[in-house]
């Protein structure tokens, strides 16, 4: 079976580093998906979205959202709002996002990672 395992996120933020140094300590190579360079992607974006939820998604701990005004912060009430702001600040989206097959975690998850590595080659 070939996994399909594409991290997310921005090559500068510590949690994304960490994230793909532990894959490559595994042997497991990835696919790298630069918010920055490559823009969010609307349909996966809207798959996060749908499995996880906007509110786990959208980073409201980080300095992205804390320099936002506060009209901007107080639009963001549904799914839809939220993917607006996600789509025009890349920041905001908590990261790393990691789509392994058909499934997505969100932040640094080595123990889900190596379940679902585990369930899917054993």
């Amino acid at each position: 079976m070939t996994l399909m395992i594409t991290l997310y996120g921005i090559p500068n933020c510590d949690t994304v580093k960490k994230s793909r140094a532990w894959f490559t300590q595994q042997g497991i190579d990835i696919v790298f998906h630069d918010f920055k360079k490559q823009g969010v992607p609307t349909v996966q974006l809207s798959q996060w979205v749908e499995k996880l939820g906007w509110e786990l998604l959208l980073n409201k701990k980080g300095s992205t959202w804390r320099t936002l005004d506060a009209a901007t912060q107080a639009a963001v009430v549904d799914a839809a709002s939220a993917m607006a702001l996600m789509q025009r600040e890349s920041s905001s989206i908590k990261r790393p996002v990691v789509a392994l097959n058909n499934q997505v975690t969100v932040g640094y998850q080595p123990v889900a990672w190596s379940h679902i590595l585990s369930a899917k080659l054993g």
